[in-house]
């Protein structure tokens, strides 16, 4: 088959890494990639929004299946429209991707579905938001209501925070993003992020992970799109894998079909572990990054087997299989990241880092002839695996020491959780 993969970060590249492996593919695109992805797949210009000229990309290159990493095209509607030109595409359509385009959204589901989640509020306009949360007090959690780059959500411990981060949103700091605010009861316990597979009726569980999103050690800091991962989460015991199942994940896909728009695609939930049992804090519509790293290496069925299961309504006769040892990604970012930074700085001692149980997952990058340049925030995805976290966390962070990149940070301290509970054990 040939595939097209949309994306250009750390998730897109573990994803063409997997592809690559398949028997089943005989040639791999990517628009637009970057110079780790360079390296298994062709890169192609095309832009992403120009859904008109990737349809006519399909047609002219005999493209099998369009694989979409990012959540921007899919809450465009990219998925719809390559269907009706006759190409096969990986992802929800426009109406299923709202489970991440809006919180609000997605808190609808939740109510009509008895999905146990924070309590909330929704707010169109400034005024009505911030008393809302003078009456409920801190800490809360405010949303901006659509995409956001991962950076629209702000967990206020004091009301002075919240306020700030109501204003912020009505102000525009996350565009159109922010016209509606979502404010939600803050949450007691502990987070994990669990995937599953849906082909619009069927699900099919995949694995279990935990990232950190805070930019520095000890969850401080800002927030980020992710500084590390790792999987399985320890916190996701098979009672509470199961429990998600049957009251968070079937409720959704029984729901969104329901409604006539059946979820197909990769279902992202983000959980909170309560005293109460999981509560869904948010979904997204695509594999998390960098999540999906960590599940990639760990992943031993055929992943283009999976995705075509998904897109072809038969995951009721597919498994998915993993290697029993953890993994765990020490994201590399770029200095003033998620502020401002410095693009353009050369990053070396990559191939001696990528070797044994270590991937680098290339996310903001571009070839430069022979060098490899910072072209992004997060740059670099340092995956391993290890009979244990601690192994793996020993492994990655051995490579992380290996690469010579100036303006690079990274926190020291991914996998604290679980290596802690392997400790306590």
């Amino acid at each position: 088959m040939k595939l097209l993969l949309i994306g250009s970060g750390g998730r897109e590249h573990a994803l063409a890494w997997a592809l690559a492996k398949s028997p089943g593919l005989t040639k791999l695109y990517a628009a637009p990639g970057n110079a780790g992805i360079a390296e298994i797949a062709e890169l192609t210009s095309l832009n992403v929004e120009d859904h008109g000229a990737i349809i006519d990309f399909c047609h002219a290159m005999d493209v099998d299946l369009v694989v979409i990493g990012p959540e921007a095209p899919l809450v465009a509607g990219l998925v719809d429209d390559l269907e009706e030109a006759g190409i096969k595409a990986f992802g929800p359509s426009r109406a299923a991707a709202q489970l991440e385009g809006s919180k609000a959204f997605t808190k609808g589901v939740c109510d009509e579905a008895g999905i146990p989640t924070a309590g909330y509020g929704r707010f169109s306009d400034v005024e009505a938001a911030v008393a809302h949360v003078r009456e409920t007090g801190a800490p809360i959690v405010v949303k901006a209501d659509g995409l956001a780059a991962g950076k629209g959500v702000v967990v206020a411990m004091t009301l002075e925070e919240a306020e700030q981060a109501v204003t912020a949103c009505f102000e525009g700091s996350f565009g159109a993003a922010g016209a509606e605010v979502v404010i939600e009861e803050f949450l007691e316990g502990e987070e994990a992020s669990f995937f599953v597979l849906s082909d619009g009726t069927n699900a099919l569980a995949l694995a279990t992970a935990q990232d950190h999103k805070r930019a520095h050690d000890g969850d401080q800091g800002p927030n980020t799109g992710g500084m590390g991962a790792y999987s399985p989460a320890p916190v996701m015991t098979d009672a509470v894998i199961s429990e998600v199942m049957s009251r968070i994940i079937e409720p959704t896909i029984k729901t969104l079909a329901a409604r006539g728009t059946p979820f197909k695609g990769v279902l992202f939930a983000g959980l909170m572990i309560t005293g109460d049992g999981p509560k869904l804090i948010e979904y997204n519509t695509r594999f998390g990054d960098p999540e999906c790293q960590v599940l990639m290496m760990r992943l031993e069925s055929d992943l283009l087997d999976l995705l075509l299961a998904s897109v072809e309504g038969r995951l009721d006769q597919a498994t998915a299989d993993w290697r029993e040892e953890a993994a765990l990604t020490v994201v590399m970012a770029a200095g003033g990241y998620p502020g401002s930074y410095e693009k353009g700085t050369e990053i070396r001692g990559l191939t001696a880092a990528g070797k044994d149980d270590v991937a680098v997952f290339h996310a903001g990058t571009k070839r430069d002839g022979d060098r490899i340049l910072a072209n992004g925030g997060r740059v670099l995805g340092v995956t391993a695996l290890g009979a244990t976290v601690r192994e793996a966390r020993e492994r990655a962070y051995a490579a992380v020491k290996t690469i010579d990149w100036r303006d690079g940070f990274c926190r020291s301290d991914i996998g604290w959780r679980a290596i802690e509970r392997e400790t306590e054990g």
